[in-house]
C-alpha cells in the first residue's frame, strides 16, 4: 500500500462517505403532491382563438391573457384582462367589434358571457353598450337582459334587454326607451 498516494485514499473515502449520505433515506427530499386544483389551469398569453365554419373563418377572437380551467365538471375559459371579438364577413371584412374588459367562455354551453364595459360596434357606425352581454357561439346571437344604450349616427335609443344577431345587422331592444323618429316607426309598423 506503499504505491497507492494518500490524496487517492482521501478521496476514495470522501467518495464513499458522499454515495452513503446520497442513499441514506432520512436525506431523501421530499417529493412533492400536486392536486387537481393546482394542476387544474392552463395559461395563455397574447391569445388569438379563430371560429371557423365551412372552412371560413367566422369570429377572430384576441385576449391579453388566457386562464384555460380544465375541470370534468366544468371547464371554462376565462379572459381577466379583457377580450375583443371580430366578427368577419366571408371576405374576411371585420363587420362588427364587440369588446369587454372581462369574459367567461363556457365551452359544454357554447357561450361567451363579456362583462364590464361592453362595447359592440359595426362599420355601419352603431354603438352598443352594457354591463353584460351573451354570445351564443351555436346561434351566432348576442343577447343581455341588462341596461342597454345603442347608439346611432341620428339617433340614441336605451333600454332593458336586447336580442341581435352577431353581426349587429339585426337587433331588438326588448323594452325600449328614448327618441325614434316618427318615420322609421312608421316603416316598422309596415
Amino acid at each position: 500500500m506503499k504505491d497507492i498516494p494518500r490524496w487517492f485514499l482521501y478521496g476514495c473515502t470522501a467518495w464513499a462517505v458522499l454515495v452513503f449520505l446520497a442513499c441514506d433515506p432520512a436525506s431523501k427530499r421530499e417529493e412533492q403532491q400536486y392536486s387537481q386544483d393546482d394542476t387544474g389551469v392552463e395559461i395563455g398569453r397574447d391569445v388569438e382563438i379563430l371560429y371557423s365554419d365551412s372552412a371560413l373563418v367566422r369570429v377572430r377572437v384576441t385576449a391579453p391573457s388566457l386562464y384555460n380551467y380544465v375541470d370534468r365538471l366544468e371547464s371554462r375559459q376565462e379572459f381577466p384582462d379583457g377580450i375583443k371579438l371580430e366578427f368577419l364577413t366571408p371576405q374576411l371584412q371585420v363587420r362588427s367589434t364587440l369588446t369587454a374588459k372581462f369574459a367567461i367562455r363556457q365551452q359544454d354551453k357554447g357561450l361567451i358571457i363579456a362583462r364590464d364595459s361592453v362595447v359592440l360596434t359595426t362599420v355601419e357606425h352603431e354603438k352598443l353598450e352594457t354591463e353584460e352581454l351573451i354570445w351564443d357561439e351555436k346561434t351566432e346571437k348576442v343577447r343581455t337582459d341588462k341596461f342597454v344604450k345603442v347608439t346611432k349616427p341620428d339617433e340614441v335609443i336605451y333600454g332593458f334587454g336586447l336580442e341581435a344577431n352577431q353581426d349587429f345587422s339585426y337587433w331588438k331592444i326588448t323594452v325600449p326607451k328614448g327618441i325614434i323618429k316618427a318615420d322609421q316607426l312608421d316603416k316598422a309598423l309596415d
